[in-house]
């Protein structure tokens, strides 16, 4: 007996964006308090300000690409038109 291969899962819908916020709030919040304890080892300090820089290319990244997304499903919407009594 052979089984056939169940189809994909839909991919989940999130909000990328607020959850690369979140993130970087919590970097920058990480900083503060290390900048406010001032630590021996100051590689503490970089880690944070490395973990808001890359926040911020995620950020830019995630809404570059939902950009291109919605422009490129919109572009295929209008070239093939649902047809007549379809829903």
């Amino acid at each position: 007996m052979t089984q056939q291969r169940r189809p994909d899962p839909e991919p989940l819908k999130t909000n990328d964006s607020a959850t690369i916020t979140v993130g970087i709030v919590l970097w920058a919040i990480a900083l503060i308090v290390l900048l406010i304890l001032r630590p021996d080892e100051s590689w503490y300090s970089w880690t944070c300000v490395a973990g808001i820089g890359m926040g911020f290319f995620g950020l830019w990244f995630v809404r570059r690409r939902d950009r291109k997304i919605s422009s490129s499903a919109s572009a295929g919407a209008s070239r093939n038109p649902a047809p007549p009594g379809s829903p």
